[in-house]
């Protein structure tokens, strides 16, 4: 039996294949594995490719350790710097909050 190939979204193992893509049972990722990747690309919530210096909306309420008050959905963040080696991958500046690093799954390219 071959390895399983893991879902570069969600790291499952459950995948099986479809016509010519790669479709993950876990969260419905659909990927050509034929096509290489670049795996240090930080998409937003909707897929969109994000770069260092892009402005972001954020889309939830994202509460704040040590704050009284959460980031508000639709604050914008300009000039972002990505940082692809974590699980924050957004780093930023917002008012009122001072430094953040933010998931970029909870933000869209404004």
């Amino acid at each position: 039996m071959t390895d399983p190939i893991i879902c570069p979204k969600c790291q499952s193992e459950f995948t099986y294949e479809q016509d010519n893509l790669q479709v993950c049972s876990q969260c419905f990722n659909e990927w050509d594995p034929k096509e290489e990747s670049n795996s240090n690309n930080i998409l937003d919530m909707n897929g969109n490719e994000l770069q260092n210096g892009d402005s972001v909306i954020v889309m939830k309420d994202l509460p704040v350790k040590g704050a009284p008050k959460p980031v508000k959905a639709g604050t914008k963040v300009k000039n972002i710097r990505l940082r692809p080696d974590s699980d924050h991958n957004i780093d930023c500046k917002i008012d009122g909050f001072g430094s953040m690093a933010l998931k970029s799954e909870f933000v869209k390219k404004a």
